[in-house]
Order: structure tokens, then C-alpha cells, then sequence
């Protein structure tokens, strides 16, 4: 058992100065601090007892120590200095008030413990097995699903390639037709002696459009 304390809170409701003493059957297993003192007319005072560690508790969490809290009236501006045992001694005409405290043993609500990180890491992982997983399902999962991610894209790709070259073989193929009756053109534009006819300058300007296309795509 650790340490602990508890106060209790004496108070004056008299007009005049009291003198107060604690005393208690078991001196060195309590502190009482302040042990004695003087409360002003309708004032108070706290006291603080502060129960030392102990090995183990009483089997039946039974305790037989007890407290007697002494008070006696004072003189007018008495202060702690002033105070001695025989004040509290009883003798005729004087009242000395006396008040018995007994100690009792309170036990605490054990707070619920807070699993740590290795803790959770363990539960976690016997909850997986019990569902019949295991944590290396995760990062195989994620992994499946890169390569998933990976091979679509490869696959769009080369459809997109695919599509490139032959729109690129059409081009060609579109270009040396051209070409063919290009010349053809020319030919027939020699033999007539004439400049060249707006059909041939049609077919250089479509030609001529074709070919920045495919460098473009390119």
C-alpha cells in the first residue's frame, strides 16, 4: 500500500482564540502537520494526515489506530509558540475539549488497465486468427491490388500503341496513294503544257495536311 493522505478542517465559532492538539496512538506510521496550533475567533485551520507506505493490510481491512483532537481556549493573540502539553491537561474550572477520530480503511476502485502498443499488436493478431487471417493479409492485399493497378495500365497502353501504329500504317498507306496520283497528275500536266490544275493543288495541300498530322502523332 502506497502513501496517501487526507485533511480535515478545523473550525472556530467562538469569540475568542482555541488552542487545538493532535495526538494519535500510532506516531510513527502518521504525520500530522500542523500537530497543534491556534484558530482566530471564527476562523479555520486545515490539518493534513498523511498515512505512511505499508508492506500489507490487515487480512480483515480492519485498522485499530485512532486520533484525539485536543482544543482548549487561548489567550488573546496566543500563537503556536505559546502553546504546551500542560494547557491541555484537565483541571477544575477548565474545559478541554476532546474529540476521537478512528481510522478507516477505504479501498480504491481499481482503475481498468490500458492495453499497451505490444498489447494491442497482440490482440489484433489473435483476433486474426481466430477469423482465420493472419497481418500479412494486408500488405498481400495491397500489393494484388499495385499490380492489378499496374497491369491495367500496361494494358492501356498498349492498346493506345496499337492504335498508333495503325493509324501510322494507314497514313503510309494513304501518303503513297497520294503520291502515286500525284505524279500521274504531273504527267498529265506536262503533256498538256499547262501550269499545274486545281485538282493537283488540292491533292499537295490534303498531302501536305496529312503528313504534319502523322508528324504530330509522332
Amino acid at each position: 500500500m502506497k502513501q496517501s493522505s487526507c485533511s480535515m478542517q478545523l473550525t472556530n465559532k467562538t469569540g475568542h482564540y482555541v488552542a487545538f492538539k493532535v495526538k494519535t496512538t500510532n506516531p510513527k506510521q502518521y504525520c500530522v502537520r500542523p500537530n497543534i496550533g491556534v484558530v482566530l475567533p471564527g476562523s479555520t485551520c486545515d490539518v493534513t494526515v498523511t498515512m505512511q507506505a505499508q508492506k500489507e493490510l490487515p487480512p480483515d481491512m480492519q485498522c485499530k489506530d485512532k486520533f484525539l483532537v485536543q482544543s482548549v481556549a487561548a489567550e488573546n493573540g496566543a500563537t503556536a509558540q505559546d502553546i504546551n502539553a500542560a494547557m491541555f491537561n484537565k483541571e477544575p474550572g477548565k474545559l478541554v475539549d476532546e474529540f476521537k477520530l478512528r481510522v478507516v480503511y477505504v479501498p480504491t476502485p481499481t482503475p481498468s488497465p490500458i492495453p499497451e502498443d505490444s498489447e494491442l499488436g497482440s490482440s489484433a493478431h489473435s483476433f486474426a486468427q481466430q477469423n482465420g487471417t493472419s497481418h500479412s493479409t494486408m500488405p498481400q492485399s495491397v500489393s494484388r491490388s499495385s499490380a492489378e493497378t499496374t497491369k491495367e495500365k500496361s494494358s492501356e497502353a498498349t492498346s493506345v500503341i496499337s492504335k498508333l501504329t495503325e493509324e501510322k500504317r494507314s497514313a503510309v498507306q494513304q501518303n503513297q496513294k497520294l503520291r502515286q496520283e500525284l505524279e500521274l497528275l504531273r504527267k498529265e500536266s506536262s503533256k498538256s503544257g499547262g501550269g499545274y490544275s486545281i485538282t493537283f493543288l488540292l491533292v499537295v495541300g490534303l498531302l501536305g495536311a496529312i503528313v504534319g498530322y502523322i508528324l504530330k502523332r509522332r
